[in-house]
């Protein structure tokens, strides 16, 4: 993700909310930082944590123990930082692991404009943090309908097809965003797929439960979460429901059963990422206002976790309390891990450098959110994050 392109990001953040003075210029930045001290990787024989806690940032992959001190390995490094790098984004899926290894996928836009963004298909090797590797091992690669292809999202349905979101027009224009499925194996860099939707108004995270995609929308028209329902397309042709063609010439969903489930509200104004809550339910997150909300299954709204103060102002200080981009959370204890993206306003408006945080909330018994907690700090552009289960 190059910083032109994570300067409109950014701006989409702002002219989004109306209530909001849009910003004549935004900015944003591309460090490799590993966080300081937390980011040094010691090699350890500790038996696995339950969960790993894996998170984009900086165009790096870092990992995390789930547990304090939170212990941080960078996995990948951008390519800035390391000739054999790569620049990874967005969400982290974990994919079904059949063949004895575990693959996930993320955004991997190394080399851009000379080459095309896609998402990366990667073999991950070991167990505990200190000790992980990966490689990628394919690509998914399609068509877009704007130039400087934002991708960010990712999800998996039962029987490992692959969906996808990338932003299209950010903060202005027609809604250009696109939702893809894409069809296995998915060890090459000439995966065939099926777009579902090529106009959504600035897609963000993906959440697939019982093979039903819920997608985060972030400005108007038709900004909130939605819900995308099945039959999906099989294969990239007639013969499995992908018979037409969109603007670039790529293939098109015959059809799609498409239906807004929780418009944006006075609380997520500007939403970017869904997950599902332990006991069904959804969290959903609007970085620019720095807010992270539960909803219940009906997609009525059940409480606030995270928000900024009464009376405190975006300023040249990042929210106190972050700005809440992506999510994900662990099956096994319920807690949910949150990319703080640091906005604030200086000359301009983006992530403030360093600023950025990785940080979860944890419940009691009986449900009730714990006080915040952070796994790291001095970050630059954490906006993704996924649960790796080395047991599950």
């Amino acid at each position: 993700m190059t910083t032109t392109q994570r300067t409109r990001l950014t701006c989409v953040l702002v002219t989004m909310v109306a209530t909001m003075p849009a910003a004549a210029a935004c900015s944003g930045n591309d460090s490799g930082d590993d966080g300081g001290e937390a980011g040094s990787a010691t090699t350890t024989t500790a038996e696995a944590p339950a969960a790993i806690v894996l998170s984009t940032e900086g165009n790096n992959l870092n990992t995390y123990e789930p547990d304090p001190p939170f212990r941080k390995q960078t996995v990948i490094h951008t390519a800035a930082d390391d000739p054999d790098g790569l620049d990874i984004n967005g969400q982290v899926c974990m994919l079904p692991d059949e063949s004895g290894s575990q693959l996930f996928v993320a955004g991997e836009d190394t080399g851009q404009p000379e080459r095309t963004p896609g998402w990366g298909i990667f073999e991950l090797d070991g167990e505990t943090v200190g000790e992980l590797e990966a490689r990628e091992v394919g690509r998914l690669v399609p068509t877009y309908q704007t130039e400087g292809p934002e991708n960010y999202g990712c999800g998996v349905l039962s029987d490992g097809r692959i969906v996808t979101t990338d932003i299209g027009n950010q903060a202005t224009g027609p809604p250009t965003g696109q939702l893809i499925v894409w069809f296995p194996p998915f060890d090459n860099d000439e995966v065939p797929y099926c777009k579902l939707d090529v106009a959504l108004p600035t897609p963000g995270g993906i959440h697939v439960v019982d093979d039903v995609v819920y997608l985060a929308a972030a400005r108007p028209p038709g900004n909130g979460i939605i819900r995308y329902e099945g039959p999906f397309p099989t294969s990239a042709d007639a013969a499995g429901g992908c018979g037409r063609v969109d603007a670039t010439g790529a293939p098109l969903a015959d059809q799609v059963h498409k239906a807004p489930f929780i418009p944006a509200d006075e609380h997520v104004t500007t939403p970017n990422a869904v997950v599902g809550a332990p006991g069904g339910g959804y969290y959903v997150s609007s970085a620019f206002t720095g807010v992270l909300a539960e909803y219940d299954n009906s997609g009525r709204f059940v409480r606030t976790l995270v928000a900024p103060p009464a009376g405190e102002q975006l300023g040249a200080q990042p929210y106190s309390t972050g700005a809440p981009i992506g999510m994900g959370v662990d099956p096994t204890t319920g807690t949910i891990y949150w990319a703080d993206l640091a906005i604030g306003i200086t000359d301009d408006i983006g992530p403030i450098d360093g600023a950025g945080t990785v940080r979860r909330i944890t419940f009691d018994a009986g449900g009730n959110p714990q006080p915040v907690e952070t796994l790291d700090e001095g970050l630059d552009y954490p906006d993704g994050i996924g649960i790796y289960l080395p047991d599950g």
